[in-house]
């Protein structure tokens, strides 16, 4: 009775739209009500939830990403992604994907990218002759690498959550990541030749020196980042703050596009930034600490291993589980809660751990492109000023082809895994 409640109240703060964390809050607050278990445990597992020292890495990468971002960054790697593959059919569209790419390297957050080069990209397209929908759905399904990339916000979380080395977990993400963003590329180029897409002449060698050289300060940031993790000198949460420093001094003296009047707001709005995701992650340790009270991981475990035991089929079962979860829960959310159920059940049947949290990561970035509740497809849409109808019927073919790389780093361990096997072991 008392795990209906809980599951009962969090499905209905879902459904009202109620944000995640308050649903999370409530729907335990009920529990423990019902229970008769002191409400003292809310603050103590929320604080034991928050006090993890790989966590103070979040507020570092949001701090360097806003600065970098303010700083003149997104107009220097757009210029360079264009110059290096924007005479190709499709140009613009492959320059996005591109633009990405190299982005989701210095942001970690979707969101963050999805805003920062749809802001650029789909007016750019859509003046340059694209349609409106296919500017924003490339814009959207594109924002999905940064994520996988290394910095990772949803992998600073799994690391958290589950012990597993965050240089590892970022590791793990740069071959599926670059594997992501060049599938996205062939698909860009497929639609671009079928409907005939324009294409920009060739700028010449000039020009892609010249924008490498512009864009250089900020791609380095990206070197520095995973430099400083394989050194093995420095923590993610050093590294985090190495990075906020970086971006600080190239934004307001090298590329002098950061005036320091405009520092407090980006403060201000990293903390809050930071602050939110910190939220939910209490509460929903708070949630999270009920159900494995109520055994609920072992209970999951058991269910599916009464159907199979086979890690091919699991494997299947798990994704499609993630697919459905993605399309009405934030990535952060989902992970927090159902990470350490589905890990319980992935290594069961013998899914290695990094292997496991590569793909789930992966998963759930898809989300963010599903309706209805895909939060990077309404950023896109209301940049191109469009329903969001047409923008879900365009990225449908990006939605597949991602899923298409799911399966292949789902199936194929290797992957994920062979990557931080070299450079950690």
């Amino acid at each position: 009775m008392d795990l209906a409640i809980l599951l009962g109240t969090f499905v209905i703060g879902l459904i009202i739209g109620l944000p995640v964390a308050v649903t999370l809050g409530v729907a335990s607050f009920a529990y423990l009500l019902a229970a008769g278990i002191p409400l003292v445990v809310i603050p103590q597992k929320m604080y034991a939830g928050m006090d993890v020292f790989v966590l103070l890495s979040i507020p570092g990468f949001i701090l360097a990403g806003n600065l970098m971002n303010h700083g003149g960054i997104t107009a220097r790697i757009v210029r360079f992604a264009n110059a290096l593959v924007g005479w190709l059919r499709g140009g613009l569209g492959l320059s996005n994907v591109a633009a990405s790419m190299l982005f989701g390297g210095i942001s970690g957050t979707a969101v963050a990218d999805a805003a920062s080069i749809g802001g650029v990209m789909i007016p750019g397209m859509k003046k340059a002759g694209y349609p409106a929908d296919f500017s924003a759905a490339v814009t959207a399904a594109s924002s999905t690498v940064g994520p996988i990339i290394p910095p990772s916000v949803p992998m600073i979380i799994v690391g958290s959550l589950s012990g597993i080395s965050v240089g590892r977990m970022f590791m793990a993400g740069a071959i599926p990541g670059l594997l992501l963003g060049l599938a996205m590329m062939v698909t860009v180029y497929i639609i671009a030749v079928r409907k005939g897409f324009p294409r920009q002449p060739w700028q010449g060698v000039g020009e892609l020196g010249k924008s490498f050289l512009n864009a250089f300060w900020a791609l380095f940031m990206t070197g520095l980042i995973v430099g400083s993790l394989l050194s093995g000198k420095v923590t993610p949460t050093e590294t985090a703050v190495v990075a906020s420093l970086y971006a600080f001094i190239v934004g307001a003296f090298f590329y002098r596009e950061l005036p320091l009047r405009m520092l407090p707001r980006v403060i201000v709005d990293s903390a809050v930034a930071s602050a939110a995701i910190l939220a939910l992650v209490g509460f929903a340790n708070v949630f999270g600490w009920i159900l494995v009270s109520e055994r609920i991981p072992q209970a999951i475990a058991a269910s599916v291993l009464s159907v199979t035991d086979n890690k091919f089929v699991v494997i299947l079962l798990i994704n499609v589980f993630l697919l459905f979860i993605g399309m009405f829960m934030e990535t952060i959310a989902a992970l927090i809660v159902l990470f350490v159920p589905l890990l319980t059940l992935a290594t069961s049947v013998g899914i290695d751990p990094l292997h496991f949290a590569t793909f789930a990561v992966l998963n759930l970035m898809i989300g963010l492109t599903t309706p209805p509740v895909g939060v990077c497809l309404f950023v896109c849409a209301n940049i191109a000023r469009l329903p969001l109808g047409p923008v879900v019927r365009a990225i449908t073919p990006f939605i597949l082809t991602n899923i298409l790389i799911l399966l292949l780093v789902s199936y194929v361990p290797a992957l994920s895994t062979w990557l931080p096997s070299v450079l950690f072991d």
